[in-house]
């Protein structure tokens, strides 16, 4: 549920007014410019409310509600670029953004990344299934009771099934001191996150953990004996022909004009600037939606073997079966079976982006974001984008609310752990149910029944759970297939 206003939010609607149609790519053709004007005009929710006549809604009047200065777009169709286009500007006051503006990607920096861990098992430098600790030789992987005595593997830090600890990393602003990657993986100081450690026995459960991708940055570090950003470099970004993509940190000066400039949710320019991320694997990649389709095109073309300058036909298989909890190695993966998707989002400080790509059909979408609440805007869009070229997966979904007691709403206000440092925020304004997570804005929520809510920003469903007392004791929020319980504060 990532994703209120001051004098210089109110500077940053004047100046998407005065640029939101600078900066544009070369003129495409009256068919390609009739599909942008449309996907500009009919931005939608995930959800829609059943006989709602306001559903669809301009960019630009998302990003002025939103607080996004900067997007950047770039949609793939019968195998090619077919457009890409910049909205709004890189920096308040500065340029505008364009097809070559560069934003951190976040957690879209995972499976490109992956793709690297992946050519060093082509290598035979790593294996998939053998103890990752016996190719770690700057750390290893502390052995805990709670692994049950099982190894970790590669395969298992690439889908999530590791065990692994720390969901995400934060950064350090440009003031702040940077740790080395070992520090980060003990939690040692000046590391703002806690230890990389075990929380499951590996290959028990789906969770989400960067701390294991950047369990996975060690070991490839450690067997190429050369610099991570260097290794994606040579590796993937190179041969791909990302020639606007680094996983450098912090960003060179030399490509600094080059970036896009983070925001907060109201507006603000993110403190200390763009945060540095050790965390590479995890978080460290800029890029532009361009290159993230060039990503795409290798991926597919590689699938068929037509292209296949970084992976081999059957790894790029093996990268994109589903596993546990929908996740290849590296992708999501999500749609039919008969026309399956790979796709990631990325939240950074002042960032957020989302991408999916068909595999068979050379079509996706890549959306990019310089404002916290950029990760709405960017599912909107991709939505429009749907829509516009037909494709079955990604549509709005059609759902009714109900009429619910408003005392019944007042007993679900209150504050839920989700994590140590994440919490949901539930109050009531007007008779209707608000959340907010840390950080983030306030959403509002829709009755299914006296004890589902969900937002139409995301496809989430909030689940109540009371005890026998009557008294509200915790929550589920359901979400991409997944369950995570909140116990309320």
């Amino acid at each position: 549920m990532k994703c209120v206003a001051s004098r210089l939010a109110l500077l940053a609607l004047t100046c998407l007014t005065v640029h939101f149609a600078a900066g544009q790519a070369p003129p495409v053709s009256p068919t390609v410019a009739q599909h942008i004007q449309h996907i500009q005009d009919g931005l939608t929710g995930n959800i829609v409310l059943k006989g709602d006549p306001n559903a669809t809604h301009k960019l630009a009047d998302r990003m002025k509600e939103l607080n996004v200065p900067g997007v950047s777009v770039a949609v793939l169709h019968h195998g090619t670029i077919e457009w890409a286009r910049g909205f709004g500007v890189a920096t308040i006051g500065g340029p505008p953004v364009t097809a070559e503006t560069m934003f951190q990607a976040g957690s879209i920096s995972k499976p490109l990344a992956a793709m690297a861990a992946l050519r060093l098992v082509q290598q035979g430098k790593l294996t998939l299934d053998g103890d990752i600790n016996s190719y770690l030789t700057s750390w290893k992987f502390p052995a805990d009771p709670v692994a049950a005595g099982k190894t970790l593997t590669l395969r298992e830090l690439l889908t999530h099934t590791g065990g692994t600890t720390v969901h995400g990393f934060p950064g350090y602003a440009s003031t702040e001191p940077v740790p080395t990657l070992v520090q980060v993986l003990n939690g040692e100081k000046p590391a703002n996150t806690a230890a990389i450690r075990s929380e499951a026995a590996p290959g028990v459960r789906w969770n989400y953990s960067g701390g294991g991708y950047t369990i996975m940055q060690q070991a490839a570090v450690d067997v190429s004996k050369e610099p991570f950003e260097k290794l994606l470099h040579d590796t993937v970004l190179g041969p791909i022909g990302m020639t606007h993509s680094t996983y450098e940190q912090p960003l060179p000066k030399a490509l600094q004009a080059s970036a896009a400039t983070p925001y907060n949710g109201k507006g603000e320019p993110i403190a200390g600037g763009a945060h540095t991320y050790p965390e590479m694997a995890a978080a460290g990649l800029w890029t532009t939606p361009s290159d993230l389709a060039r990503y795409a095109m290798e991926v597919e073309g590689s699938l068929q073997g037509k292209a296949n300058h970084v992976l081999s036909q059957d790894m790029t298989r093996q990268m994109l079966t589903a596993g546990m909890g929908h996740w290849g190695l590296g992708p999501e993966i999500g749609g039919a079976d008969a026309d399956p998707f790979f796709s990631h989002g990325g939240a950074n400080a002042g960032f957020r982006n989302n991408f999916f790509a068909y595999e068979k059909e050379g079509e996706g979408a890549f959306v990019m974001t310089n404002g916290d609440n950029g990760g709405v805007l960017a599912e909107e869009i991709l939505h429009a984008i749907a829509a516009e070229y037909g494709w079955a997966d990604f549509k709005p979904i059609v759902r009714t609310a109900i009429a619910v007691d408003p005392k019944i709403i007042a007993q679900y206000a209150g504050t839920f752990a989700l994590t140590p440092q994440f919490d949901l925020v539930f109050t009531v304004e007007n008779g209707q149910l608000i959340s907010q997570a840390t950080g983030q804005q306030k959403i509002p929520l829709f009755a299914e029944s006296e004890t589902v809510f969900f937002p139409t920003v995301i496809d989430a469903k909030i689940e109540f759970f009371k005890d026998d007392q009557g008294k509200v004791t915790h929550l589920v929020l359901h979400q991409n297939g997944h369950e995570m319980k909140a116990p309320k504060k």
